[in-house]
Protein backbone atom coordinates (compact mmCIF):
# COMPACT_ATOMS: atom_id res chain seq x y z
CA UNK A 1 0.00 0.00 0.00
CA UNK A 2 1.29 3.26 -0.98
CA UNK A 3 0.96 6.32 1.38
CA UNK A 4 0.89 10.19 0.25
CA UNK A 5 3.01 12.74 2.82
CA UNK A 6 3.79 16.46 3.03
CA UNK A 7 6.76 17.87 4.76
CA UNK A 8 6.02 21.81 6.17
CA UNK A 9 9.45 22.79 7.63
CA UNK A 10 10.48 26.91 7.06
CA UNK A 11 13.91 25.19 6.12
CA UNK A 12 14.99 23.73 3.49
CA UNK A 13 17.76 21.21 4.61
CA UNK A 14 15.31 19.70 7.49
CA UNK A 15 12.62 18.93 4.32
CA UNK A 16 15.48 17.33 2.69
CA UNK A 17 16.90 15.08 5.32
CA UNK A 18 12.97 14.59 6.36
CA UNK A 19 12.45 13.45 2.82
CA UNK A 20 15.34 10.90 2.83
CA UNK A 21 14.18 9.42 6.11
CA UNK A 22 10.23 9.10 4.25
CA UNK A 23 12.19 7.38 0.76
CA UNK A 24 14.07 4.68 3.00
CA UNK A 25 10.44 3.90 3.94
CA UNK A 26 9.83 2.83 0.20
CA UNK A 27 6.26 3.50 -0.11
CA UNK A 28 5.52 6.96 0.51
CA UNK A 29 5.26 9.51 -2.21
CA UNK A 30 6.07 13.17 -1.34
CA UNK A 31 3.36 15.33 -2.64
CA UNK A 32 4.11 18.75 -1.62
CA UNK A 33 6.44 20.56 0.45
CA UNK A 34 5.28 23.79 2.12
CA UNK A 35 8.17 26.74 4.29
CA UNK A 36 5.08 28.24 5.86
CA UNK A 37 1.64 27.58 7.57
CA UNK A 38 -0.27 29.30 5.23
CA UNK A 39 0.96 27.58 2.37
CA UNK A 40 0.78 24.21 4.75
CA UNK A 41 -3.47 24.59 5.11
CA UNK A 42 -3.60 25.08 1.66
CA UNK A 43 -1.82 21.33 0.35
CA UNK A 44 -3.27 19.70 3.59
CA UNK A 45 -6.60 20.68 2.06
CA UNK A 46 -5.82 20.29 -1.41
CA UNK A 47 -4.06 16.81 -1.64
CA UNK A 48 -5.44 15.05 1.51
CA UNK A 49 -2.45 13.45 2.28
CA UNK A 50 -1.95 10.09 4.49
CA UNK A 51 0.85 11.83 6.51
CA UNK A 52 1.74 15.59 7.53
CA UNK A 53 4.90 16.64 8.90
CA UNK A 54 4.60 19.47 10.79
CA UNK A 55 7.62 21.64 12.06
CA UNK A 56 6.34 23.60 15.27
CA UNK A 57 7.53 27.00 14.43
CA UNK A 58 6.89 28.48 10.89
CA UNK A 59 6.26 31.72 9.40
CA UNK A 60 2.47 33.21 8.80
CA UNK A 61 0.69 30.85 11.06
CA UNK A 62 1.24 29.10 14.08
CA UNK A 63 2.02 25.13 14.13
CA UNK A 64 -1.27 24.97 16.58
CA UNK A 65 -3.13 26.59 14.24
CA UNK A 66 -2.05 24.63 10.68
CA UNK A 67 -2.75 21.14 12.98
CA UNK A 68 -6.21 22.73 14.07
CA UNK A 69 -6.58 23.38 9.79
CA UNK A 70 -5.46 20.22 9.03
CA UNK A 71 -7.56 18.22 11.05
CA UNK A 72 -10.60 20.36 10.40
CA UNK A 73 -9.55 20.15 6.46
CA UNK A 74 -8.35 16.37 6.27
CA UNK A 75 -9.12 14.43 8.89
CA UNK A 76 -7.79 11.23 8.42
CA UNK A 77 -4.48 12.75 7.73
CA UNK A 78 -1.90 11.52 10.36
CA UNK A 79 0.03 14.31 11.87
CA UNK A 80 3.75 14.35 13.28
CA UNK A 81 5.31 17.43 14.89
CA UNK A 82 9.09 17.54 14.59
CA UNK A 83 10.33 20.36 16.59
CA UNK A 84 13.49 22.00 17.19
CA UNK A 85 11.97 23.58 20.52
CA UNK A 86 13.00 21.15 23.96
CA UNK A 87 10.23 23.08 26.69
CA UNK A 88 8.37 20.72 28.13
CA UNK A 89 5.52 23.42 28.28
CA UNK A 90 5.55 23.15 24.40
CA UNK A 91 5.74 19.23 24.37
CA UNK A 92 3.15 18.96 27.11
CA UNK A 93 1.08 20.92 24.64
CA UNK A 94 1.71 19.02 21.65
CA UNK A 95 0.78 15.67 24.00
CA UNK A 96 -2.48 17.35 24.99
CA UNK A 97 -3.16 18.10 21.30
CA UNK A 98 -3.58 14.57 20.14
CA UNK A 99 -1.06 14.68 17.56
CA UNK A 100 -0.21 11.36 15.95
CA UNK A 101 3.39 11.60 16.70
CA UNK A 102 5.92 14.25 18.53
CA UNK A 103 9.85 14.19 17.49
CA UNK A 104 12.78 16.22 18.37
CA UNK A 105 14.79 17.55 15.28
CA UNK A 106 17.66 15.72 17.03
CA UNK A 107 16.11 12.41 16.63
CA UNK A 108 18.18 9.45 14.72
CA UNK A 109 17.03 8.89 11.44
CA UNK A 110 16.65 5.22 12.44
CA UNK A 111 14.26 6.56 14.98
CA UNK A 112 11.95 9.03 13.05
CA UNK A 113 11.48 6.46 10.49
CA UNK A 114 9.98 3.47 12.38
CA UNK A 115 8.09 6.28 14.45
CA UNK A 116 6.55 7.29 10.48
CA UNK A 117 6.12 3.79 9.89
CA UNK A 118 4.03 2.72 12.91
CA UNK A 119 2.21 6.45 12.58
CA UNK A 120 1.17 5.47 9.09
CA UNK A 121 -0.01 1.91 10.42
CA UNK A 122 -2.49 3.21 12.67
CA UNK A 123 -1.02 4.10 15.35
CA UNK A 124 0.60 6.88 17.73
CA UNK A 125 4.95 7.47 18.22
CA UNK A 126 6.58 9.77 21.20
CA UNK A 127 10.15 9.57 20.30
CA UNK A 128 12.87 8.77 23.23
CA UNK A 129 13.93 12.44 23.63
CA UNK A 130 10.45 13.95 24.24
CA UNK A 131 9.39 10.89 27.13
CA UNK A 132 13.02 11.36 28.10
CA UNK A 133 12.18 15.36 28.47
CA UNK A 134 8.67 15.53 29.62
CA UNK A 135 9.47 12.40 32.34
CA UNK A 136 12.39 14.62 33.80
CA UNK A 137 10.66 18.04 34.64
CA UNK A 138 7.18 18.67 35.81
CA UNK A 139 4.80 19.57 34.25
CA UNK A 140 3.99 23.03 34.54
CA UNK A 141 0.05 24.60 34.92
CA UNK A 142 -1.18 24.98 30.94
CA UNK A 143 -1.99 28.35 30.21
CA UNK A 144 -5.74 29.35 29.62
CA UNK A 145 -6.95 30.82 25.78
CA UNK A 146 -7.16 34.18 27.33
CA UNK A 147 -3.35 33.95 29.57
CA UNK A 148 -2.11 33.33 25.92
CA UNK A 149 -3.89 35.86 23.84
CA UNK A 150 -3.03 38.76 26.80
CA UNK A 151 0.87 37.33 26.85
CA UNK A 152 1.01 37.64 22.91
CA UNK A 153 -0.45 41.41 23.52
CA UNK A 154 1.43 42.21 25.78
CA UNK A 155 4.53 40.91 23.94
CA UNK A 156 3.67 43.23 20.94
CA UNK A 157 4.24 46.19 23.75
CA UNK A 158 0.41 47.13 24.52
CA UNK A 159 -0.01 48.23 28.36
CA UNK A 160 -2.88 47.16 30.31
CA UNK A 161 -5.86 49.61 29.31
CA UNK A 162 -5.04 48.62 25.49
CA UNK A 163 -4.98 45.19 25.97
CA UNK A 164 -8.43 45.48 27.71
CA UNK A 165 -9.93 47.76 24.59
CA UNK A 166 -8.76 45.05 22.07
CA UNK A 167 -9.95 41.98 24.88
CA UNK A 168 -12.94 44.12 25.87
CA UNK A 169 -12.26 43.07 29.17
CA UNK A 170 -11.24 45.69 32.48
CA UNK A 171 -7.58 46.85 33.07
CA UNK A 172 -8.23 45.15 36.83
CA UNK A 173 -8.82 41.94 34.83
CA UNK A 174 -6.13 42.08 32.45
CA UNK A 175 -3.40 42.83 35.53
CA UNK A 176 -4.97 39.44 37.27
CA UNK A 177 -3.90 37.79 34.08
CA UNK A 178 -0.82 39.11 33.90
CA UNK A 179 -0.20 38.01 37.83
CA UNK A 180 -1.41 34.97 36.52
CA UNK A 181 0.81 34.52 33.69
CA UNK A 182 3.62 35.34 36.15
CA UNK A 183 2.82 33.08 38.53
CA UNK A 184 2.14 30.06 36.25
CA UNK A 185 6.02 30.70 34.47
CA UNK A 186 7.12 31.62 37.62
CA UNK A 187 9.10 34.75 37.04
CA UNK A 188 8.55 38.45 38.73
CA UNK A 189 9.03 40.48 35.55
CA UNK A 190 7.61 41.16 32.29
CA UNK A 191 11.21 40.53 30.69
CA UNK A 192 11.51 37.51 31.87
CA UNK A 193 7.94 36.39 31.16
CA UNK A 194 9.21 37.65 27.19
CA UNK A 195 11.85 35.57 27.54
CA UNK A 196 10.64 32.34 29.18
CA UNK A 197 7.55 32.71 26.51
CA UNK A 198 10.13 32.89 23.84
CA UNK A 199 11.86 29.89 24.93
CA UNK A 200 8.67 27.94 25.46
CA UNK A 201 7.48 28.52 21.95
CA UNK A 202 4.07 30.40 23.49
CA UNK A 203 4.50 33.57 20.83
CA UNK A 204 4.11 34.13 17.25
CA UNK A 205 6.51 32.09 15.19
CA UNK A 206 7.96 35.42 13.44
CA UNK A 207 9.62 36.32 17.17
CA UNK A 208 11.10 33.04 17.76
CA UNK A 209 14.66 32.10 16.94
Amino acid sequence: MGYRAIIADDHAIVRRSLADILAELGNVEIVAEADNGLETIALVKEHQPDLLLLDAAMPLARGVQVYGEARRWSPETKVAVVTGFTSTGMLADWMAAGVDGLFLKSAAPEEMREGFRQILAGGKYVAQGVSDKLAAEPEREQLTDREREVLALIAAGHQNVAIGEKLFISPKTVEKHRASLMAKLGVNSVSALLVHALREGLLDEHTQL
